[in-house]
Order: structure tokens, then C-alpha cells, then sequence
């Protein structure tokens, strides 16, 4: 009769080798599966075809190489085997959600729903060996004398914890490895350094949140109006989607900032994102340049549009300035996509060389409307130019100064859609009026355009934040 476990289950320590896609669209190459019931030990290891080729760096790193994958079972011809194997036991591995992840959407892919109870060994380790910094595999196999033969293959791996959970078995009291068990089971979604007790001291409310990765690098930053709840969807849905996987693997640790309101969190955000640059947030990350296109009438009802860049003109104060764009690049290609939708003329507008009078190239393709040839006039031209482009207009700033956005207990100091600061108190406030303009953001533009109405033009009478 087998000796009974502390989980009350069956193990089922488990290792995958992959082909290093992504969770939702990776294969798995290997499996390995070693079910414990505290006395006897059963096994299950096969290579898997991806069926798709392995690149090389990961053949060199697991030593699996595509030749030898060639007549291995596709995951369908052992997926029941797997399934049998792992029905009733507790799922087992290092950095359990990886694995597990794999698995589960290889089951999808064959319409197969599956689930298990979770067990992760690093979240364990951390439980018991606090003292110890890191908790990698390699790290474990050091630290506790696994004996192992080849790293980075399934069988090995899992054999390596499934060593570890006898080692604490032995070494722990019943009672001491029953509540780390408990607690480390009683969160399954969460990351393996990221405890529950950490998300549960988070508030529910507007706030901006840092995931630290490797180094104390941050990896990612977000706002939300429902913090707590925001952080967690991350982790629910990290077997499904890429960037979560990613995200759920790389962190170690969370910091999270109240705000005092949407305006506070989304500037709080563009803010941190560009100061601290996270690898994983890349839409808001800093890019000094900022282009626009100039409208000029050139002559009379005739309006040309002229690349201009933030350091030439003050955006935001100009009224004939249309779209915000990184690169000069994003700029032309934007431009061009208007004219060909609209059917104006390159010519005209000065974007295309062209004797006065004569077809421009889009005309002879009887893709433009004919301006160049004036079957259309400049003003008509002019006016489907403007309309095409009035999405883009950037609104110049209304107000003669200053103005002021209040949240809550804090006040948002704007000019010209710049953001100067956030002030507390009344000292606070004249620090921020006295250290000069900021700098135009589109990032800032955005938040700013959507909350406009907000805003509170500064009376130089009264600058009280009563």
C-alpha cells in the first residue's frame, strides 16, 4: 500500500522540451512524466514531432535535433497516453505554468479540454528556503546535490524535482511542508516569485503598476482604475496569450502607485514608461522626435503640406499643423495612404515634380481627380486635402496660460498640452509654475485631448488650489 503523501494526491512531476515558439502557437518535443504515490514511481518520456523544424539554438541547448524528431509520435498519437497518465494526480514542475501551458493548449489544438491541480517547485523552494535568493533549477540541483545527467532534457528535469520533493519530504516537518504546500497551491495562476499575500496588499483602485524582471529591470508598466484586479488578469490568462506567458515567466517582483484618478494613472504611466524605459511596453516608450505636417497657403486657395518636425514649430500652438507621428517615415507613408484614398494629386501638392499643366503620374492612371490639370480647382483640391486630414488636426491650446486639472487631492499643471507637473499642496504648486515649459508629448496630447473638458484655465489672482 503506498506510503501517503502530505498533498493527499498523487504526484506527477512533469518536464517539456519545446521548439521555443510561443505559448500559443510553440510544440512540444519532448515530454516527460514520472507519477509518485509516495512508495512506487511509474514513467512516461517520448519525443514529440512538432511537426515544424527546431531552430539551432534551441537543438544545441536541449541536444534534441531534428533528425531526431523525424519519426517521433505527433503529440495527437500520445495525447491519450498523457492524459491517462496525468488523470488524478497533482501537476509538478518547475515553473509549473509553462509547462502546464503547453500542455493545455496542445490539448485544445485537438479539442480536448484539459485541467489539473497545480503544483509549481519554485514557488515550494521559496516557501521553504527563504533565505535563498534564487530558485532556478540549476540552482536547486546545486544547492541540494540532484544527481542529473542531462540538463535541459524531460526526463532528467523531472526526475531532478521529483529529488527535490523527496529531499523536503524527509527534511521537513509534516506540519511545515503542509501549510508551504497549501499556500503554494492555493494560488496556482501566480507567478513563481510573486506570492499571494503581495496581491492581496494591493488596492483596488486607480494606481500604475511595475513588474520587475531579472536584475531589477523593470519588464512592464500599466495602469488600470481596478489595480489589484488588472495585475491578476495578466496572470489568468498567461496559457493563452504570449506576452502574459512572458511576462509570468520573466517577473520577480511588483510595485504599485495609487492615483488619484484616470488622468493621474495614465500620466503616471507615460511618465515611468519613458523614464524607465520596461523592455515590454513599447507603443509609449520615449522617442524624442515628434513630426507633423504644416498646411501653408502657398497662393491664393491653394494649401501645401510641409514636413515639419517638434523642434521647428511650437505644436500645439500652430492652428494648421495635422497628425503626430515618430518618424518622418510614419509621416510620408501616412500622407501618401490620404492622397491615394482621396485621389489627389501628388503635383499639386508639391510631392511630385511636374511642368505646370501637365498629368501627374496618378492622373494618367485615372487616380487622381485632376488638379494638376485643372479639372479640379485648387480650392476644391484644398478643401478634400483639409477634410481628409481633419482627424489629424492638432487642436491648438484654448486658453491664454496655464490651466489647471484637479483629481482628487492633486492638481495637474498643463500649458500649451504640456504637462509641467502635479502639485499637492500650495508649495508645490508655485515650484511647478516657476520651472518654465515642458515638453510636447504625444503620449501627453492624447490623454490631455480626451479630458479636455476638465481643464481649468489658471487665474493669476488666484492661484489657491482651494
Amino acid at each position: 500500500m503506498p506510503t501517503p503523501l502530505i498533498t493527499g494526491k498523487p504526484l506527477a512531476f512533469v518536464d517539456i522540451e519545446t521548439n521555443g515558439g510561443s505559448v500559443s502557437d510553440g510544440k512540444i518535443t519532448e515530454i516527460a512524466i514520472i507519477c509518485y504515490d509516495g512508495t512506487t514511481v511509474s514513467t512516461f518520456t517520448s519525443l514529440i514531432n512538432p511537426e515544424s523544424s527546431v531552430p539551432a539554438y534551441i537543438q544545441q541547448l536541449t541536444g534534441i535535433s531534428n533528425d531526431m524528431l523525424k519519426n517521433a509520435p505527433v503529440f495527437a498519437e500520445v495525447a491519450e497516453t498523457i492524459r491517462q497518465k496525468l488523470d488524478g494526480h497533482i501537476f509538478v514542475a518547475h515553473n509549473v505554468r509553462f509547462d502546464y501551458s503547453f500542455i493545455k493548449n496542445a490539448f485544445k489544438r485537438l479539442n480536448i479540454v484539459f485541467k489539473a491541480p497545480l503544483l509549481c517547485t519554485v514557488k515550494l523552494s521559496r516557501k521553504l528556503y527563504p533565505q535563498y535568493q534564487r530558485h532556478g533549477l540549476d540552482q536547486l540541483i546545486q544547492r541540494h546535490q540532484l544527481q542529473i545527467s542531462a540538463r535541459h532534457r524531460a526526463y532528467d528535469d523531472a526526475h531532478a524535482i521529483m529529488q527535490f520533493w523527496q529531499i523536503i519530504e524527509r527534511t521537513s516537518t509534516p506540519e511545515h511542508l503542509a501549510k508551504a504546500v497549501k499556500n503554494t497551491m492555493f494560488s496556482p495562476s501566480l507567478p513563481a516569485h510573486i506570492d499571494a499575500e503581495i496581491i492581496e496588499s494591493i488596492p483596488n483602485t486607480f494606481g500604475v503598476y511595475l513588474f520587475y524582471g531579472e536584475n531589477n529591470l523593470p519588464i512592464y508598466i500599466g495602469k488600470s482604475n481596478r489595480l489589484r484586479q488588472r495585475i491578476l488578469s495578466h496572470f489568468s490568462s498567461d496559457y493563452a496569450l504570449p506576452k502574459e506567458m512572458s511576462i509570468s515567466m520573466q517577473i520577480k517582483r511588483i510595485e504599485h502607485i495609487v492615483c488619484a484618478g484616470e488622468v493621474d494613472a495614465l500620466l503616471t504611466e507615460s511618465r515611468l514608461i519613458k523614464e524607465r524605459m520596461p523592455t515590454m511596453n513599447r507603443q509609449l516608450r520615449r522617442n524624442k522626435s515628434v513630426f507633423s505636417w504644416l498646411l501653408n497657403e502657398s497662393q491664393p486657395g491653394l494649401w501645401i503640406p510641409s514636413l515639419v518636425s517638434g523642434q521647428d514649430v511650437e505644436l500645439g500652438v500652430n492652428p494648421h499643423l495635422y497628425g503626430l507621428y515618430e518618424t518622418a517615415n510614419d509621416a510620408r507613408t501616412a500622407l501618401r495612404k490620404i492622397i491615394k484614398e482621396e485621389k489627389l494629386c501628388s503635383q499639386t501638392l508639391g510631392l511630385e515634380k511636374g511642368k505646370p499643366g501637365t498629368p501627374c503620374f496618378a492622373r494618367q492612371l485615372k487616380k487622381c481627380n485632376g488638379a494638376c490639370v485643372g479639372v479640379e480647382t485648387h480650392s476644391e483640391h484644398s478643401k478634400r486635402l483639409v477634410t481628409a486630414m481633419a482627424k489629424q488636426h492638432i487642436r491648438p491650446w484654448p486658453y491664454k496660460g496655464i490651466s489647471l486639472l484637479r483629481e482628487g487631492t492633486v492638481t495637474h499643471v498643463i500649458h500649451q498640452w504640456c504637462y509641467l507637473g502635479t502639485a499637492h499642496n500650495q508649495d508645490e504648486l508655485h515650484t511647478i509654475l516657476q520651472s518654465g515649459k515642458g515638453d510636447f508629448s504625444r503620449d501627453t496630447y492624447r490623454i490631455l485631448l480626451k479630458h479636455h473638458h476638465k481643464l481649468i484655465p489658471l487665474d493669476n489672482h488666484e492661484l489657491c488650489l482651494n
